[in-house]
Parts: structure tokens; C-alpha cells; sequence
């Protein structure tokens, strides 16, 4: 399994705090929020191969 590589990311406060509360209302972490929802937005626009 590739390791994951963390790296730092700058997030106005308000747009931070909605993907935490969506987060917790799915009950992910918000790193796992970001990574989802990422991850979609590449899926969606074709630009990572779906598995």
C-alpha cells in the first residue's frame, strides 16, 4: 500500500469549519473529508482512473 504524504494546506477559517462539520456529520475525520472529497472532484472530472 502507498504511504500517504502529508503536505500543509491553507483553508479560509470559514470554508475549514463547514468540511468539519460535514466531516463529522458523516462521522469521518476532517482529513478524511478532504481526501474523499478530493477524490471525487478527480473521479468526476476524469482525471483519476476509477477503480
Amino acid at each position: 500500500m502507498p504511504q500517504k504524504k502529508p503536505f500543509v494546506l491553507r483553508l479560509d477559517p470559514e470554508l475549514l469549519k463547514a468540511v468539519e462539520k460535514w466531516a463529522a456529520d458523516e462521522f469521518r475525520s476532517t482529513n478524511g473529508q478532504l481526501e474523499w472529497i478530493i477524490s471525487k472532484a478527480l473521479k468526476e472530472a476524469g482525471r483519476l482512473k476509477q477503480k
